[in-house]
């Protein structure tokens, strides 16, 4: 194994970083005189100049070298994410800066602290960032502005992509990535606008940062539950936009509106929104407790899209199946090629599609019986892949409850847990419910939180390659 083009690739993502920490770091220096942010770019800019002078004539990836570039180039940007955070003073430990930093670029928003707002600017603000180059991912950041990997970007682009497929919009790999981060960074100036009428300036680009990449990172310490009926619709709004599969945005720029609605995905999609709202509001009535439409609808997408926010305290909903019901979303997911995390929905109904064919062969053993989402025929190796994933991704979620369990943490709690770091989510059920951090989680389970945060990020199998023997067989 070659190593000179991950080395290559990772002191490029270090120096980008390390420019982009600029921006914090002169919010810092004009806010209150302080340069540590100045001298941790610094360093690392200089320290990975260097390297990257040596290694820059290695472009050439092999399929090996894919998988550890990926996974490496989230653990590289979550420590170097959670260096302003320890050194700003406001987190207790390495432990829990480094939680809120992967957290951060997986854009899971679950977070240890519990007095946000008194945080400086220069820190929110180096969080929402964090989330906001984690959303449509660092790799195809990476290819998009710099484009010195050659042919490889196409490999890298296709495992780090988010969602089961990666539906390239032009022909060429890097014009593909271009176009998703200009209709990325669209979508977060248009936010940005919207929110700016109703919020001071700092906070609605931080809301911004962190809505397209349905992070969930807030500035302020209820998180959307203070804001008016105005905010919470706009933050709705772009938190179904960023639960879209980004290239049905494009087909939507080029054949016009009707592009979403032609696609079963996002029918889907819209359709558990709905379903689950209405539920929700049912139940509500039913029970004669009242329930806001709009906090109810805000809840059940930020829970599919696993943006995390909150706009009421759902730990308190009456009776509990209100609450059973988002905890049912935390497995969902929102659209395949779109910045949510979950398991997506295409794939739930690709599983759900094969039990009934099973069901049906069970009559019919000879029958071919194709599976179709649409009119498209979804091949057997899709399907297989997709089976597989589904098989890790429930047995990783049960390893993780039952160590959580193991730990003293009650069953609720670390189901909860354990649904929130492989979702991507955030908050969850119980102790680490709407209102409350994970500050009081052990160290241990901090440790493996942030284990399922980049497994659930990463896809499972780009992760998980890395421990096979095959993998480190010459």
């Amino acid at each position: 194994m070659n190593l000179k083009p991950t080395f290559r690739f990772l002191s490029m993502l270090t120096i980008f970083l390390s420019i982009f920490l600029m921006f914090p770091a002169l919010i810092d220096f004009i806010d209150s005189g302080r340069t540590y942010l100045f001298k941790i770019a610094g360093i690392s800019f200089g320290a990975c100049l260097p390297i990257w002078f040596f290694c820059r004539k290695a472009t050439k990836f092999s399929n090996k070298d894919v998988f550890l570039v990926i996974v490496l180039s989230w653990i590289m940007a979550s420590i170097f994410g959670s260096v302003p955070f320890y050194y700003s003073g406001f987190f207790d430990s390495y432990t829990n800066a480094l939680f809120e930093a992967v957290s951060g670029v997986t854009t899971t928003g679950a977070t240890i602290l519990e007095d946000i707002e008194s945080l400086p600017k220069s820190i929110l603000f180096w969080r929402a960032f964090l989330q906001w180059i984690g959303g449509l991912g660092i790799v195809v950041f990476t290819i998009a502005l710099l484009p010195l990997l050659g042919v490889a970007g196409e490999k890298l682009f296709n495992v780090e992509y988010p969602g089961p497929s990666s539906e390239k919009i032009t022909p060429r790999i890097k014009e593909t990535a271009r176009l998703l981060l200009k209709f990325y960074i669209g979508f977060t100036f248009l936010e940005f606008t919207l929110l700016s009428y109703s919020m001071p300036f700092f906070d609605a680009i931080c809301h911004a940062l962190t809505t397209m990449p349905t992070g969930g990172f807030s500035t302020f310490n209820d998180s959307i539950n203070s804001q008016s009926a105005y905010v919470k619709s706009v933050i709705l709004l772009f938190m179904i936009i960023g639960g879209t599969n980004f290239a049905l945005h494009f087909r939507a720029a080029k054949f016009g509106p009707k592009a979403y609605m032609r696609d079963r995905e996002f029918l889907y999609y819209i359709g558990i929104v709905l379903l689950a709202s209405v539920s929700i509001l049912s139940v509500s009535y039913l029970y004669s407790n009242g329930s806001n439409a709009l906090d109810t609808a805000f809840q059940v997408v930020a829970i599919l899209t696993t943006t995390g926010y909150t706009a009421t305290d759902y730990s308190a909903w009456a009776p509990f199946i209100k609450q059973f019901m988002l905890f049912g979303l935390m497995f969902f997911g929102a659209m395949g090629g779109s910045t949510s995390g979950g398991m997506k929905l295409i794939r739930l109904v690709a599983v759900f599609k094969y039990a009934r064919m099973e069901l049906k062969r069970a009559l019919h053993s000879k029958a071919i019986i194709p599976i179709r989402i649409g009119q498209k025929v979804i091949p057997d190796e899709v399907i297989r892949k997709t089976i597989a994933f589904f098989l890790f991704y429930m047995a990783f979620f049960w390893i993780a409850s039952f160590a959580f369990v193991l730990m003293g943490i009650d069953l609720q709690s670390s189901l909860g847990a354990a649904a929130s770091g492989m979702g991507n989510i955030g908050p969850s059920w119980g102790a680490y419910g709407a209102m409350n951090s994970y500050l009081a989680m052990p160290a241990l389970g901090k440790y493996i939180m942030m284990f399922c945060m980049l497994l659930g990020r990463l896809e499972i199998f780009a992760v998980l390659v890395l421990f096979t023997k095959t993998f480190w067989r010459s």
